[in-house]
């Protein structure tokens, strides 16, 4: 008897290495320990295993209320929290190399890799990237959507604003030493002019760990098609992002759903093959009372959380995809670039 999609979902989802490129999860953790909450890794731990998860990578996000005064501050105290929680729960781990990450995947654990989303923390202070780099970070875009020392960032929709630049002469040292350090470099939140000035003076591969195309939803948080051939052409990896205004433009009118990231997914791969293309879902769902989009943007997941990934993964069997497509999309990907930097 031939296989359900659900069941083929399903046996894929237990078969793959599922990676999730970008989620805020440290800044959730350290914004419940402050009200409170005891134990806050647990129940996202419990929604990452329902979904089948084997690596999350957690940004660094620092709200701009806390900018520039407290941006170190803020950085190091989600970086405290979210290790302290690791250390006292059971079947999660931090991981540095690749060899951490396929020990946790042997002993059943989910890991969890540090990326920066913007390096508003270290500010102007080269020395400081080695720091995080020592505390475990291992991932570095450049900007969130607003300008750093580094670069400036893309609005989420069209704004009045001065000259544009891209990246800073300190942001040009910031990607080179990144690289030393093996830090993956994340072109996400970066407006085109930056983009380009990493394509420029960067070593691939690169990610953009949570962007879609700009041709299915057109906004200067995807990639154009330009910038996604520029990426695959340096072997990187674009993680699909379920934010709904990031899946369909008229999000607010028509409700979009798994099928519509689907096609995200699809484009990617009719335009420059399937190696190029992973998760980056972004989950902001639940975010809602400490965390608003620039300009109050109303939007949703289409996706309802790690736990109903399968959802997505129905959506992609449904466009055709095989099963080793799918086990490259679903984390191999990914993996396959974070052994080019990571090492072991």
């Amino acid at each position: 008897m031939s296989e359900t999609a659900q069941e083929r979902a399903a046996r894929l989802q237990r078969e793959s290495m599922i990676v999730d490129a970008h989620f805020d999860l440290a800044m959730d953790l350290l914004y419940k320990w402050e009200r409170g909450k005891k134990h806050p890794l647990l129940p996202w731990l419990e929604r990452f295993r329902k979904g089948g998860f084997g690596l999350v990578v957690s940004s660094l996000f620092v709200s701009g209320s806390f900018l520039p005064e407290m941006g170190l501050r803020r950085a190091l105290d989600q970086l405290a929290v979210l290790v302290r929680e690791i250390r006292n729960t059971e079947g999660v781990a931090l991981c540095r190399t690749m060899e951490d990450i396929e020990r946790a995947r042997r002993e059943g654990e989910v890991g969890i890799l540090l990326s920066f989303e913007g390096l508003d923390p270290i500010g102007n202070d080269l020395n400081l990237l080695d720091i995080f780099h020592d505390l475990g970070v291992r991932a570095a875009g450049i900007v969130w959507s607003r300008r750093n020392y580094a670069g400036d960032g893309c609005f989420f929709s069209p704004k009045r604003e001065g000259k544009k630049g891209g990246l800073t002469p300190f942001g040009v040292e910031a990607v080179q030493r990144a690289q030393e350090l093996g830090m993956v470099i994340d072109v996400s939140h970066l407006n085109d002019e930056g983009f380009w000035d990493v394509m420029d003076i960067a070593k691939g591969p690169l990610i953009a760990s949570h962007s879609n195309c700009r041709s299915l939803a057109h906004t200067m948080r995807n990639l154009t098609d330009e910038q996604i051939r520029a990426l695959a052409e340096k072997g990187g990896v674009m993680g699909m992002n379920a934010i709904s205004c990031f899946v369909r433009e008229d999000h607010a009118t028509r409700r979009a759903t798994p099928a519509d990231l689907a096609a995200h997914v699809e484009h990617i791969a009719n335009l420059v093959g399937v190696d190029h293309v992973g998760l980056g879902f972004d989950f902001c769902d639940g975010f809602e009372n400490y965390l608003t989009l620039e300009d109050d943007i109303k939007t949703y997941d289409v996706i309802a959380g790690h736990e109903n990934v399968c959802d997505f993964t129905v959506a992609l069997l449904e466009r055709g995809f095989n099963d080793e497509e799918m086990r490259k999309i679903l984390g191999g990907n990914f993996l396959r670039v974070f052994g080019s930097w990571l090492g072991k």
